[in-house]
């Protein structure tokens, strides 16, 4: 039987649910709202949650494709192309420097570095493996990795709005310079339709790197370990496909695409009520540090060349 106080925990948890499906919580409310569920209550279904966060993730990126134009995104993609290649680079290597520097162990620094150059967690999960890095070492890593992450859904459309970004230059630096795609999508999504469509193509082109710097790692470090491919991003891609060349497919993503953002908005509430609080804990000064400097890194060098007149 379940307790009063379980009962009462599920029902709020599932009426946040609902709420996200509403006008009153975009991205950043549906993440502050998760945040403060996980401090004042217990999640009620924490290993379904975290199981549920990377199906509904999936399936909303996967949705949103159908209201992106394939020779659009294909635009985008190049113009992005080698900033993201340039970004990659610049922070692997400052983030190796910075954290010897710093004292840090070196899974720990690696596994920050990665997830700021790359996709945030994603990069970390797919990478600890390979390093056979410790629970410790992910935690902190994850941790670093979340708060900043959090930090930047609210801020960046902030600063977007009073630097005058327009849509194109938001989407594509989100994109670049914030670590999570949901937090990436979480961004954009609160700053334009436009905005959107370009954090996510490169964004997830972005992410394609996890497989050749995994390889690249797994060599260097002389780990025989399996890695793997990101499958959803090549159905983000059919799906960009099919809405651009089937007009069926454009009329049934007029329905697909509003129902992926408010799938992405009750990703990012879980994202908040499944925070892991021993994890922020573990973080400590040097680690932070690091990652936060690599985020001012990354993002101050991507705003200078995307307002510079190269782009």
């Amino acid at each position: 039987m379940y307790s009063t106080k379980k009962i009462a925990t599920v029902a709020v948890f599932f009426a946040l649910i609902a709420f996200c499906f509403t006008p009153f919580f975009n991205p950043p409310v549906a993440l502050l709202s998760g945040i403060l569920f996980s401090i004042m209550l217990t999640h009620p279904f924490p290993v379904i949650g975290r199981k549920a966060i990377t199906i509904l993730l999936q399936l909303s990126i996967i949705g949103l494709g159908f209201g992106i134009n394939l020779f659009d995104a294909a635009k985008v993609g190049m113009d992005g192309l080698w900033l993201t290649i340039l970004s990659i680079s610049v922070t692997i290597v400052a983030g190796l420097a910075a954290g010897k520097w710093l004292g840090l162990q070196k899974n720990i620094t690696l596994l920050i570095s990665m997830g700021t150059a790359i996709c945030g967690g994603s990069a970390i999960a797919a990478l600890s493996p390979i390093l056979e890095a410790k629970e410790e070492d992910m935690s902190i890593s994850l941790g670093t990795i979340f708060i900043l992450n959090a930090v930047a859904l609210f801020i960046f459309p902030l600063i977007g709005h009073w630097i005058n970004l327009d849509q194109h230059q938001f989407g594509i630096w989100s994109a670049i310079a914030i670590h999570d795609t949901s937090s990436v999508v979480g961004a954009a999504q609160t700053y334009g339709n436009e905005a959107l469509q370009v954090a996510t193509t490169v964004k997830l082109s972005r992410a394609l790197w996890i497989v050749p710097i995994a390889l690249i790692t797994a060599i260097v470090f002389k780990k025989n370990k399996s890695v793997k491919f990101p499958y959803f991003i090549l159905l983000f891609v059919i799906a960009m496909v099919a809405s651009t060349f089937v007009s069926q497919i454009q009329s049934i993503g007029e329905w697909i695409v509003p129902i992926s953002k408010k799938g992405m908005t009750v990703t990012l509430f879980l994202i908040g009520a499944g925070l892991n609080f021993s994890s922020v804990k573990k973080v400590g000064v040097k680690p932070l540090l690091l990652g936060i400097g690599l985020w001012i890194l990354i993002a101050a060098g991507s705003l200078a060349f995307i307002l510079s007149p190269f782009f």
